[in-house]
């Protein structure tokens, strides 16, 4: 039988230690006894971006962000479906993601962070988020297991009414806030419409050929 191999570990800012595992082929990152991410299920990461695309189709030149880079599995997809005059910008915290998507994950990363069309901040994205107005058609929000902050409690600021708010001013008109989530969470809809967003609510496969648990993805629109 094939072990589960320690590969690195890292310490989220006031938060946790992450750790980076392989298994055969594959990659798992996980926190405490959570696993944040597997390169065995990506369905619902390549969902966030292709749905989030069709969602804005009418932008000229858009611009899309994405906060958490993640295994780059919604980077990959975002760049696929967008055109090529669209602007991908990627904020994440972690220097150590992008050092194991650019080390042990060399090949997963396939050199979708050097496209021309991304430009990589190293950052917290909610002051990004804070510090933007009108700017963004989409702004996809995948730093969680949902809409709370599981990884990092500062993250909990992207959920609240005032950081619901940030993000609606930071979006174009008819932008789309994009939230990906291990599971529903009525109280957050609500909150989302009490915004002023159009919601839809919609449960994504966990895997690309619809099999396993089924995630859910807010997309909260302007009207």
């Amino acid at each position: 039988m094939i072990q589960r191999e320690l590969l690195d570990t890292a310490w989220v800012p006031g938060g946790e230690k992450l750790e980076l595992f392989r298994h055969d082929r594959d990659f798992m990152i996980v926190l405490g006894h959570n696993e944040l991410m597997s390169s065995r299920k990506w369905g619902s990461e390549e969902a966030l971006a292709t749905m989030s695309a069709e969602r804005i189709k009418g932008a000229q030149q858009p611009h899309m962000l994405i906060g958490g880079y993640g295994m780059g599995f919604t980077l990959r997809a975002a760049l696929k479906v967008l055109p090529a005059d669209a602007r991908i910008t990627v904020v994440e915290l972690m220097p150590e993601i992008i050092e194991w998507a650019r080390g042990p994950m060399k090949e997963l990363e396939n050199g979708c962070l050097d496209d021309p069309r991304v430009n990589l901040v190293m950052a917290d994205v909610a002051p990004i988020i804070a510090g933007s107005q009108g700017e963004y058609d989409a702004i996809l929000l995948d730093v969680d297991n949902g809409p709370d902050g599981l990884v990092r409690e500062d993250n909990n600021v992207l959920y609240s009414n005032s950081g619901l708010r940030a993000a609606k001013a930071a979006l174009a008109p008819g932008g789309v806030l994009a939230i990906w989530s291990a599971g529903p969470d009525p109280a957050f809809t609500r909150r989302l419409q009490k915004a002023g967003f159009a919601v839809d609510e919609v449960k994504v496969a966990a895997r690309s050929n619809g099999k396993g648990p089924k995630h859910v993805i807010w997309f909260a629109q302007i009207k």
